[in-house]
């Protein structure tokens, strides 16, 4: 088995299919990795991730790298773009990783897209840049370095994510309304 193949068995294992976005992932993840010099057999505390998609291409990427959400090693920047940027936060380089569409012109349904973005020559699918991300200290991992109470609601608002209105701490909640609706 490849590396290649492995990789995905176990991005596959993570998210419960092989579609076209686990093979994106996991390609992008085994790029990503190997521009830093990273292992993707080695689990590092070095390593952060920002994808900026919300899509099955992160699946693979956390399950390779083992990034997570509530670890704070992967921050999602939901620009709706198939890319994520790979920081080893111990030597400070950082690489992007973006998909270039391969000619959607051509290309018939799903299987034949996972097909392509299996089969394609690395440089025809992705950019890879080197790129510099300054981590501000709130976003790393550990704990909380700020906590605040929002002024309206009385809930804790954690990292510095309050908004100041009328010199006071307010939830993003409470200052642009809620993604829900009460019953």
């Amino acid at each position: 088995m490849t590396e290649f193949e492995l990789l995905l068995e176990k991005a596959t294992d993570f998210h419960g299919e092989t579609c076209p976005g686990i093979v994106m992932g996991t390609r992008m993840t085994i790029a990503g990795l190997r521009e830093l010099g990273m292992d993707p057999h080695t689990k590092t505390h070095d390593l952060i991730v920002y994808a900026e998609v919300d899509r099955c291409a992160v699946d693979a990427i956390q399950a390779i790298t083992g990034v997570t959400l509530g670890r704070r090693s992967l921050k999602l920047m939901n620009y709706g773009i198939f890319a994520a940027t790979f920081i080893d936060t111990g030597s400070g380089k950082a690489v992007r990783v973006s998909f270039l569409p391969p000619w959607p012109d051509q290309i018939q349904g799903m299987m034949e897209f996972g097909k392509t973005v299996r089969n394609a020559p690395e440089e025809e699918i992705f950019r890879i840049q080197e790129v510099s991300v300054t981590i501000p200290p709130e976003e790393k991992p550990g704990f909380p370095t700020r906590k605040n109470r929002c002024v309206r609601c009385g809930e804790q608002i954690m990292d510095g994510k309050e908004e100041i209105l009328d010199q006071a701490p307010v939830c993003k909640k409470c200052a642009h309304g809620p993604y829900y609706g009460t019953v």
